[in-house]
């Protein structure tokens, strides 16, 4: 089993700080790129057989498709402002190209496709902001690409927590193909944390405690969920963002609460 904690690098040549692929993740689904692009960068994709989002996590930037032209994009210039990004899907078949107009995090969402949809821009008035859970648990959502949203495998979404708060949480898993009960999906966890010197903690457990880890994650670090409930804590003093990628053979997100832990929904709390 690959390693469910991932570490930023320093940037190669095309500004690349972070990669995760299927065949490094050992699963089928869900691939994963961070790039950190100085203003003036050019980074060029060829989608081939997959489908892609693209999502500005800060700065802004012109993005061409092979049929479709996305000017002066962006707004955000830090993931804790506390409004959605920019983004934008683009098909398997399709290609692209995102030029840094400021300094620029781009993120780079892929899962395989059939190319059945066309490019666009998922802008930020498009984004459904939701609070979830109670108290201590309660988060803000973004949904930069819901289940309603158009895509043939993708789920993006990211996640502010705050400071002293839990996510994730009460724990819930989605690694069985047992609809309409629960759906199998591949995810990845991408954690900004602020301050920057500070931490998250991740469990990434199963009810059978084949994998039972606690994660210490720091800024810029990504987490794979094969499989299991996956909780994060952010500790008191630090914000916590991360930025969630699914999929896997059905688009839909069906999950299964850990019995231990559901009594907690009867005080409000929600996955």
């Amino acid at each position: 089993m690959a390693e469910l904690l991932v570490r930023s690098g320093i940037p190669d040549s095309e500004g690349k700080v972070l990669e995760i692929t299927p065949q490094s993740a050992g699963w089928e689904y869900v691939g994963f790129e961070v790039f950190v692009l100085s203003k003036g960068d050019i980074l060029r994709r060829s989608t081939d057989h997959r489908e892609a989002c693209l999502v500005l996590l800060t700065g802004k930037a012109n993005v061409n498709t092979a049929n479709a032209y996305f000017p002066d994009i962006g707004r955000r210039m830090n993931v804790f402002e506390g409004i959605p990004p920019y983004s934008v899907y683009v098909p398997a078949g399709d290609r692209f190209e995102a030029e840094a107009l400021t300094d620029m995090e781009l993120v780079c969402c892929w899962s395989p496709a059939e190319g059945t949809l066309e490019a666009r821009l998922i802008p930020p008035e498009d984004v459904a902001v939701t609070k979830r859970g109670h108290g201590t648990m309660e988060r803000t959502i973004r949904n930069i690409l819901p289940e309603e949203g158009l895509a043939e495998r993708l789920l993006v979404v990211e996640v502010a927590t705050p400071a002293g708060h839990w996510s994730s949480y009460p724990p819930h898993k989605h690694d069985r193909l047992d609809l309409p009960n629960e759906s199998y999906l591949e995810e990845t966890y991408y954690h900004r944390i602020n301050p920057g010197h500070g931490f998250a903690v991740q469990r990434v457990y199963t009810d059978d405690r084949s994998i039972d880890e606690a994660l210490i994650v720091r800024d810029g670090d990504a987490v794979l969920v094969p499989k299991g409930y996956h909780p994060v804590s952010a500790p008191p003093g630090y914000e916590v963002y991360y930025l969630n990628v699914m999929a896997g053979p059905v688009r839909t997100w069906k999950f299964h609460n850990d019995p231990e832990h559901e009594w907690l929904f009867e005080q409000g709390g929600r996955t």
